[in-house]
């Protein structure tokens, strides 16, 4: 998800009450400034990090609606009080280490240290626990302060998996097609692939359609599965039946998910049946511990309740409720969450696989379904009836809803970032690489009050330095680079400090009219972007003309503008091929001195539709959209191989 388009970065001119985060090194002293300024304003709520305004991307100061601004502090429990104190600190062991309390410092792994008051610049990175001589124990958490960078020049296809099909799929690219593409890919000089969110979704129907609004960002989602690979599958009758009408569903351009996940979940609970156990499951389980038990309950309370758990009888509204853990030690609880973390075992298997020949870079979205599993499981820690979004921009004029809750950056902080921890495991996991979607999110999120249009919100600020640091730690412990799609209204700040953590950052071809040549190395070269055109799209004017038909007030100038401007940077006009001007798009884009260039699968089959359109919910398919040819006919096409060709080139220049 994305801004389209970029404004003056002016964030230090928020009205924040005097607790400017951008300027400052750590939460805690955040709460320092909010207890200065309380002292003297104690009425002003504007230290709960709810911004007063923001200037658009045409360098305007929008004032936020008096009443988004009081629902807002409304959700976040805001009072006279103030905000609450952070139960923990993070520190950087790339910057001077702060003072701390005189005590001892416990160790991750068990070990520990004396402190005299200020922390030895040798701690190990990970997650200790102060024990101060005075006062209660507080969790310090040690970061590298910056993530790994690629060890070389690379570049790679990015893939929306579900529209990759092979013949052997089952109406939805799976994993054994994302083994495929990497395998292909590879063998034409690529280094990663990179593919959309795998993350889980609901076992209910209507199956969610949107990668960016799964579930939970912290598991994956059993529709990807190639049920023939599974252990026990092969020849079963009703595999077999499945399979034949699964690949039926080929036929069909638009991807039925609800069909899909019936035939498969109908082969998988029979697989199940004749489960006996495995070491490497029992293994699993015990490594991803809690969060897997979890999820796996609330995907068995699902399945007899409903996907919305706040329609759930109230007894099993909560994780820790004394019904819920009722249910999961009863014998048909147990085996439902038993099955469920039998699938996700599943999944770990085939994902590490289709790493197996190339590396993958996997995307973590900005939130999640507020009746999903992640959202039942740390309820606690979201802001009630908020949507997160986007205000109007050149490309949206109208702002845009995504419909999911933001999570609360106070209560956030007081369960110790777990959310955040657990999704950036998950995303690290049989990666080289993760891909953040609007990274802007970890320093604001625009909130939109669930009953208000999209151009009726409010910015509201969240602990970016200890997001970051978390960030870093993990990066280095799963030794794996990172993007952030930092696409649209971004304060300077922000991309200067995402800069000095060696975050790399967007630059996009056909949205950006200087040289590639000029671009800077640390950062991800690309056509476009999934809720952008592709260059068929534009080139064919079929992209402007659907927006059109959708009634979405598409900005017709620019819109022209990016076509003309991509016709004269390509030596092209309206007579030349489309597939020549993508090649030449590409050879360009080559250019670019950048980490990693990727080339869409999209743009590599000169595909015209989008993948989705921001703005709509049913009127355009969504992320439902295949490839037009399965996988065996792309990899002998000539368009991915000149692609591949001008790629190879350009880094080995």
């Amino acid at each position: 998800m994305h801004e389209a388009a970029v404004g003056p970065g002016r964030g230090a001119e928020e009205n924040l009450a005097g607790a400017d985060l951008n300027e400052r090194d750590g939460w805690l002293i955040y709460v320092i400034i909010w207890a200065v300024n309380a002292s003297s304003h104690p009425r002003s709520l504007g230290n709960w990090g709810v911004g007063a305004g923001f200037w658009d991307i045409s360098g305007r100061w929008r004032q936020a609606p008096e009443a988004t601004v009081r629902a807002i502090l409304e959700a976040m429990g805001a009072g006279g009080e103030g905000p609450p104190t952070p139960a923990l600190t993070t520190v950087r062991l790339d910057r001077r280490l702060p003072q701390v309390p005189p005590g001892r410092l416990v160790f991750e792994d068990g070990g520990d240290a004396t402190i005299d008051g200020r922390l030895p610049p040798d701690l190990p990175p990970g997650y200790h626990l102060l024990e101060p001589r005075q006062g209660a124990p507080y969790p310090v958490v040690v970061s590298p302060g910056r993530v790994p960078v690629p060890a070389e020049d690379i570049w790679g296809f990015s893939a929306q998996l579900y529209a990759a099909r092979s013949h052997s799929s089952w109406g939805i690219g799976d994993l054994s097609d994302l083994r495929r593409i990497g395998s292909w890919s590879a063998s034409l000089g690529a280094a990663v692939v990179l593919v959309n969110p795998l993350h889980a979704s609901s076992p209910t129907y209507p199956q969610q359609p949107s990668p960016y609004f799964p579930g939970s960002r912290c598991f994956v989602n059993p529709i990807y599965l190639s049920i023939e690979e599974v252990p026990g599958a092969a020849g079963r009758d009703e595999v077999v039946t499945a399979a034949a009408e699964g690949r039926e569903l080929n036929r069909r351009r638009l991807i039925d998910r609800d069909r899909v996940w019936s035939l498969k979940s109908k082969s998988l609970e029979a697989v199940f049946s004749d489960f006996s156990g495995d070491p490497h499951f029992d293994a699993f389980q015990v490594e991803r511990g809690a969060s897997l038990d979890r999820f796996a309950t609330f995907c068995a309370l699902a399945e007899r309740h409903g996907p919305t758990w706040r329609e759930w009888p109230t007894e099993f509204q909560h994780p820790a409720s004394a019904a819920t853990r009722q249910f999961a030690a009863s014998s048909i609880g147990r085996l439902r969450v038993r099955y469920h973390a039998w699938l996700q075992w599943l999944l770990d298997i085939q994902l590490a696989r289709a790493s197996s020949h190339i590396d993958l870079v996997q995307d973590l979205a900005v939130g999640v379904d507020p009746d999903g599993p992640d959202a039942w499981v740390w309820q606690d820690t979201f802001a009630e009836g908020m949507h997160v979004g986007a205000p109007p921009d050149r490309f949206n004029t109208k702002g845009q809803d995504w419909a999911f809750a933001p999570l609360d950056p106070w209560r956030m902080q007081a369960a110790g970032y777990e959310p955040w921890i657990e999704s950036l495991r998950a995303g690290f996991r049989h990666g080289s690489g993760l891909r953040i979607d609007h990274v802007m999110g970890l320093f604001r999120l625009y909130w939109i009050p669930a009953a208000a249009a999209p151009s009726e919100g409010a910015y509201v600020r969240y602990p970016h330095h200890d997001l970051l640091n978390i960030l870093a730690l993990e990066a280095h412990r799963a030794g794996a680079f990172v993007m952030g799609e930092d696409l649209g209204t971004v304060e300077d700040s922000v991309r200067e400090d995402l800069g000095q953590r060696q975050v790399m950052s967007y630059r996009l071809w056909c949205f950006d009219e200087r040289s590639p040549s000029s671009w800077p190395h640390q950062a991800l070269g690309a056509m476009t972007t999934h809720d952008l055109p592709t260059v068929a799209g534009v080139i064919s004017g079929s992209d402007i003309e659907a927006q059109r038909r959708l009634g979405l007030q598409p900005n017709e100038e620019a819109s022209a503008d990016v076509r003309e401007s991509l016709l004269q940077r390509t030596a092209s006009n309206d007579d030349t091929p489309v597939a020549d001007v993508i090649a030449r798009a590409h050879r360009d884009l080559a250019r670019a001195p950048c980490a990693l260039l990727a080339a869409t699968l999209d743009d590599a089959l000169a595909v015209e539709e989008r993948p989705n359109m921001p703005g709509t919910v049913d009127e355009w398919p969504n992320w439902s959209i295949a490839l037009p040819l399965p996988l065996e006919e792309i990899e002998g096409l000539a368009l991915p191989r000149a692609i591949a060709d001008a790629f190879n080139t350009g880094r080995s220049q």
